[in-house]
């Protein structure tokens, strides 16, 4: 039962994104939309085999920012997460500054880090740790406040130190909110980079797609947006398969 609960919970989205691109192939095909103005399905494709050797080089830049950013999220989020957990003050002073800056565009910070610290890789990666940063660290914040009281409680009282009730309590119960977080962060991660790529750069996908966008290259264009969603699906995947791995005792939840 719960298989076929699978089965059909993977048919229906991949039908329905089916039927999205055939509808989107029949509009182009058919000449009710100009090619110049919104390339098929089939033109993104084969256009993107074939710029794949020239764009290999912005490839590897932008992967390399996003990687970096996003560990760099994971570790300030997770030590900044505990110090807010255990410092009461420290929380309230800082948590709605965090929401506060979940405000601020991040399309009017990537210019200045631009004029502040150059065109170089480091821009990328300070956009990328700030966009991965607040859902991680939400999440986890969430996963500590939702621990058992009583479970804390009966540690304490059993002489458990704060840092044996933080490994054996409050962090193993998290696991799950921390992995929520790191999902959406991973997706987010791609198209952070290329953001700050966008907004001024050497090299990268955002660098590529500008030039092919005053070029008039709409299929490149296309193109190098439907690699940008494979690799934000493929990060995703990365992620549930980490999570599978280190949480067993989740998957027959599921």
């Amino acid at each position: 039962m719960r298989k076929l609960e699978n089965i059909e919970n993977r048919i229906i989205p991949i039908t329905f994104l089916g039927i999205l691109i055939f509808l989107w192939y029949f509009v182009v095909e058919r000449g009710i939309i100009q090619r110049f103005i919104l390339p098929s399905p089939v033109d993104a494709v084969t256009t993107l085999f074939r710029i794949l050797p020239e764009i290999k080089h912005h490839l590897i830049v932008t992967l390399t920012e996003a990687f970096y950013g996003l560990i760099f999220a994971i570790v300030l989020a997770v030590a900044l997460a505990v110090l807010m957990d255990n410092i009461l003050m420290l929380k309230r002073a800082l948590y709605p500054l965090l929401v506060i800056s979940q405000t601020i565009p991040i399309l009017v910070l990537a210019p200045l880090f631009a004029m502040w610290f150059g065109l170089g890789k480091f821009p990328k990666i300070i956009v990328v740790m700030l966009v991965c940063f607040f859902p991680i660290i939400v999440s986890l914040l969430e996963g500590f406040d939702s621990v058992d009281k009583d479970l804390i409680n009966l540690m304490k009282s059993m002489g458990a130190s704060k840092i044996k009730i933080f490994t054996m309590v409050k962090f193993p119960a998290s696991i799950v909110n921390f992995f929520t977080g790191l999902k959406v962060a991973a997706t987010y991660c791609i198209m952070a980079a290329f953001i700050g790529e966008w907004m001024g750069g050497k090299a990268g996908l955002g660098l590529y797609m500008m030039r092919a966008k005053k070029s008039l290259r709409i299929d490149k264009v296309f193109a190098v947006v439907l690699l940008i969603v494979i690799l934000s699906m493929v990060l995703f995947k990365i992620v549930s398969i980490l999570q599978r791995l280190l949480m067993p005792w989740n998957n027959e939840k599921q």
